[in-house]
């Protein structure tokens, strides 16, 4: 039986995972999300043309890849028909390669009334939703009051589609939104009109089997690793498993199927929205590793939080992950600098230093402890695989490698498919 690899962020998010997948896609059948909803927006830039996907795997641009929708996704479908709309001009065989799992939760219209009123109630406490009413989809999924995919095919979902939204409804009443529910409504039951000439499946089913018959599986995950509903710097959270473990819940495999774990990351960090960020650099560095990035949300356009690597967040990420496989991304941004900064440890609030992520993040005022290196303060765009990367970059590539115990297998030097630099030691 083949095994299914699996490819997450290792940070908070907006790592170039999308990127990825389509550069691996080729090699795989299958490409299938497994949780996350339209609050992701994985990119993908080739031909001179940038695509940004929310709810779409990101192999959907590879003709002979399968891609699926899993039952750990929020799916809404009026972005979903949005998405599928932008997509014709590209002649993709949609209805015949895409597939939707009947278990995935609906995110309803009400669902992004009650985030937009739930995120205002916090005031300053607020996290930082993107609004797109992915918590609440979830907190419905959880407390068994949810429709799913499958249940759009009932004769009576218009009915029961009612009944969930006059609970939203009532619930709203105690906050000061304002909407055009018929407009909503309206709206929302055309997109499941469209919805229901796609494939609708048990994707559990359609995944092992492919397996069974050899078939290769990349699950592709949103958002990163510490943005984990139990593992990420709660609250300032999503609401989904987005760790290796997702893939199983969220795809229906068994914990023996899984195969490499692929573990993206960028040679800094970003953040987006509220939570601690112990490397963040709220000055001119900053906002040059912004500028010079591109540093803004792919769904939202909200300006990134930047700063310097962080070797203990990224430990811990390879560690609960088990990732076998580390993959570079946006090493051409640090271009610029001539002295890089890696945090090593955090400096506590009695004066003790760890590499450790402790369990009060959030609130837990932490000092990083920096390593200076020096900057290859020379562009990579040009970099054609197979060059000869930079000293100081092998230096800062061969010093994460160190502390991490793991191999960095490919170094993206720019956001098109051909600027990825296979390492020459761990060639794929």
């Amino acid at each position: 039986m083949a095994k299914a690899d699996v490819l997450l962020g290792l940070q908070w998010g907006d790592e170039g995972k999308g990127k990825i997948v389509d550069v691996l896609a080729p090699r795989y059948e299958i490409v299938a999300r497994f949780q996350g909803g339209p609050n992701a927006g994985h990119t993908l830039e080739f031909d001179g043309i940038k695509h940004v996907l929310h709810q779409i795997p990101s192999g959907i641009f590879r003709p002979k890849a399968k891609n699926v929708i899993g039952n750990g996704v929020v799916l809404d479908p009026v972005v979903f028909k949005k998405e599928i709309e932008a997509l014709k001009r590209y002649n993709l065989n949609l209805k015949e390669n895409l597939y939707l799992s009947k278990k995935a939760t609906l995110i309803v219209p009400t669902h992004r009334l009650l985030d937009q009123a739930y995120e205002s109630a916090k005031g300053e406490a607020r996290i930082g939703s993107t609004l797109r009413g992915i918590g609440p989809a979830y907190q419905d999924k959880i407390g068994r009051l949810g429709l799913r995919v499958g249940d759009i095919l009932l004769d009576d979902f218009g009915e029961r589609f009612r009944r969930l939204t006059a609970q939203h409804v009532a619930i709203l009443e105690r906050y000061p939104i304002t909407y055009n529910w018929p407009q909503l409504e309206e709206e929302f039951l055309e997109a499941v009109a469209f919805l229901r000439q796609f494939n609708l499946t048990e994707t559990e089913y359609l995944i092992n089997n492919e397996l069974k018959n050899g078939k290769r599986i990349l699950a592709e995950g949103a958002q990163g690793a510490l943005l984990d509903i139990d593992f990420g710097s709660y609250p300032y959270v999503t609401s989904s498993n987005t760790i290796t473990a997702g893939a199983c819940t969220g795809l229906g495999i068994s914990p023996r199927y899984i195969g490499e774990v692929y573990g993206v990351f960028k040679a800094y960090c970003t953040r987006v929205g509220g939570g601690p960020f112990p490397t963040e650099l709220a000055d001119e560095t900053g906002e040059q590793l912004r500028r010079q990035g591109n540093e803004f949300g792919s769904t939202t356009g909200r300006p990134r939080r930047c700063g310097w690597l962080d070797l203990p967040a990224l430990k811990y990420s390879v560690m609960i992950n088990g990732v076998t496989q580390l993959y570079m991304m946006k090493a051409d941004v640090l271009s610029p600098f001539e002295e890089l900064k890696v945090c090593t440890h955090y400096r506590l609030n009695d004066g003790s230093e760890t590499d450790i992520m402790p369990f009060n993040l959030a609130y837990e005022q932490i000092t990083p402890v920096f390593r200076k290196l020096k900057g290859w303060h020379t562009p990579l765009n040009n970099l054609k695989n197979g060059d000869a990367l930079p000293a100081e970059l092998e230096n800062y590539i061969n010093f994460i490698e160190e502390q991490l115990g793991l191999p960095i297998v490919l170094v993206s030097t720019g956001p098109d498919r051909l600027q990825t630099f296979y390492r020459h030691a761990y060639a794929l």
